[in-house]
């Protein structure tokens, strides 16, 4: 599947592996990209990138991407912008909500165990979100498909369309980061049973699971936790580039032989101290 003339959707596309994913996209001549995210920073990178480009190739919503209604509304207007449906959609909005799933106090040797709401918060973006966002497009392609009178897609179309989920290294395990970690697996789950169902309309589906990533959030981890816990257990001995990432995921994209889970994890391997 080639990304030239494509209508891509990238949630958490202000910033990190998101807007570093609609940058290449756009170099690699995507038609239009939508740039998605709750911060109003989405509108000044899609300003940047279209002028850089000298083309109008992005742009920029802004909303909360749990909500169904914005949902919606993202995927209406990109259908009244091009006549490409969206066919590339990378669902990469996340957040993360670290603590140990249980702390004993010392004085009080009462135990705290990480609270139920801030792990439903970390599933809703994290899980929930990410594979709606999937979904949509799978469910407008499958419109599409049935009021052409097409049924099972063939080889012989070309694909129609591919997502690409955001896991990560923490999948394998990672300390304080129990509802973190259950979202990344949960997404290798939820890509399997999807490129099951959704081949029968021409749509793959992918996770790539990169290791801690020059990104904000990373970044929000403190420099001496990067230095102490993060670098010494990455075998390149620094943060991978979110361009790095990004070029991956347009291999992902681009190369229909490829499936399943994409490691893009720089060696790392987790210290478990």
């Amino acid at each position: 599947m080639i990304i030239t003339g494509k209508t891509a959707v990238i949630t958490g596309g202000a910033s990190g592996i998101g807007l570093a994913t609609a940058r290449e996209m756009v170099k690699q001549g995507a038609g239009i990209v939508a740039l998605v995210d709750r911060s109003d920073v989405a509108h000044t990178h899609a300003q940047e990138i279209n002028r850089a480009a000298g083309r109008e190739a992005v742009v920029a919503y802004r909303g909360d991407t749990t909500s169904e209604t914005f949902r919606h509304s993202v995927f209406d207007d990109l259908q009244t912008r091009s006549v490409q449906p969206v066919s590339i959609c990378v669902p990469a909005a996340g957040i993360t909500r670290d603590g140990l799933s249980v702390r004993v106090n010392k004085e009080s040797h009462k135990a705290q165990i990480y609270p139920a709401e801030t792990f439903r918060e970390v599933v809703e973006v994290n899980l929930i979100a990410p594979v709606y966002w999937a979904l949509e497009m799978v469910s407008r392609i499958a419109e599409r498909r049935s009021a052409a009178g097409l049924k099972r897609w063939q080889a012989a179309e070309g694909m129609q369309g591919v997502v690409v989920f955001i896991g990560s290294v923490s999948s394998q395990g990672n300390k304080g980061q129990i509802a973190y970690a259950s979202t990344k697996v949960g997404l290798e789950g939820a890509a399997a049973t999807l490129m099951i169902e959704s081949m029968f309309y021409g749509v793959r589906c992918a996770v790539i699971h990169p290791g801690f990533t020059d990104t904000p959030m990373v970044r929000a981890l403190g420099e001496d936790y990067i230095q102490k816990h993060v670098l010494p257990a990455t075998q390149i001995g620094r943060l991978i580039a979110p361009e790095e990432i990004a070029d991956a995921i347009c291999f992902l994209c681009r190369n229909s032989a490829v499936s399943g889970q994409l490691w893009a994890d720089a060696g790392w391997q987790p210290l478990n101290t």
